[in-house]
């Protein structure tokens, strides 16, 4: 598998996708904080996007599925990151157990891993695991404060034909 860099020349974006009761505070990490993540132990506020908007929406569905996105109201979120030096690159073999970016729970190494990372740098670009050929972005919202800006955020709807 030869997953490609995710930088171009261009500015960095990153996507999120939130139900609209939550869209206000996207950038919180609560969720994450509550029950851990792929990449956070449970009391660690990280945020979970993508670096471009349609690994955002496999990377919900496959927790939400698609009936979900397709019948309650959603929002997504984009923003930029002001110095894309700020964002550090986990290539799959930097990852100690290549069986974490394969499908399946994660485990408290695992978690370990993504909080060591957090510690040391703002932003964390990481292979998807939903979508092997792209790249996900993972940051803690305080070490990230004022590092990101143009905010948009709109609603977000689902192409129908997905549910067919």
């Amino acid at each position: 598998m030869i997953l490609r860099e995710p930088f171009g020349a261009a500015e960095v974006r990153f996507w999120r996708i939130d139900s609209e009761r939550h869209g206000a505070d996207w950038e919180s990490g609560e969720g994450a904080f509550r029950v851990g993540g792929r990449w956070n132990s449970p009391g660690k506020h990280v945020v979970y996007t993508s670096l471009d908007p349609a690994t955002a929406i496999l990377e919900v569905a496959v927790h939400k599925g698609f009936q979900v996105l397709d019948t309650q109201p959603h929002v997504l979120t984009s923003s930029r990151i002001i110095d894309p030096r700020a964002v550090h690159i986990v290539r799959p073999e930097d990852v100690p157990n290549p069986n974490w970016l394969r499908p399946g729970r994660s485990n408290s190494n695992q978690q370990r891993f993504g909080d060591e990372l957090l510690k040391v740098h703002g932003f964390v670009a990481i292979p998807s695991v939903v979508s092997p050929y792209s790249w996900n972005l993972i940051f803690d919202p305080a070490n990230a404060a004022g590092c990101y800006d143009c905010v948009e955020q709109e609603r977000f709807a689902l192409d129908p034909r997905l549910q067919t």
